[in-house]
């Protein structure tokens, strides 16, 4: 075999060793898993009930259909993941434990909704694209 078919079926074996291992890996026992109890409490909490629901108001509202127009198509796309970060940051802000972490969290909201105000201001501008 030459070396550079020897290099090519190295090369083509390599993402199939990886996900090999990486499979090996996540079935290790040692590996950390959250237990049913764990699971059960943050499914009774509030804030993961508020991640949720921003997750799947942001499910919701993403356009599924493409104008060919990539300015137009990446503004489409990342109103409503704008509007999904504010709504994380605020469940941070509203149920967050760690001060600096709230904090982080009012400062991300702010930024978010400036970056939507002027993703909207775009899309009202361009409408008729």
């Amino acid at each position: 075999m030459s070396r550079m078919t020897r290099i090519h079926k190295i090369a083509m074996l390599s993402p199939v060793a990886f996900a090999l291992a990486f499979g090996a890996y996540a079935q290790d026992a040692s590996y950390p898993q959250i237990s049913k109890a764990a699971m059960a409490t943050a499914d009774a909490s509030p804030s993961t009930a508020a991640f949720q629901q921003a997750r799947a108001r942001m499910a919701r509202t993403l356009p599924h259909d493409y104008s060919g127009n990539v300015d137009l198509d990446f503004v489409r796309q990342m109103i409503p993941q704008k509007k999904s970060e504010i709504a994380m940051a605020e469940v941070v802000r509203d149920y967050g434990e760690d001060p600096a972490m709230r904090q982080r969290a009012a400062q991300l909201i702010k930024a978010q909704q400036d970056d939507l105000q002027w993703l909207e201001g775009w899309m009202a501008a361009h409408s008729n694209r």
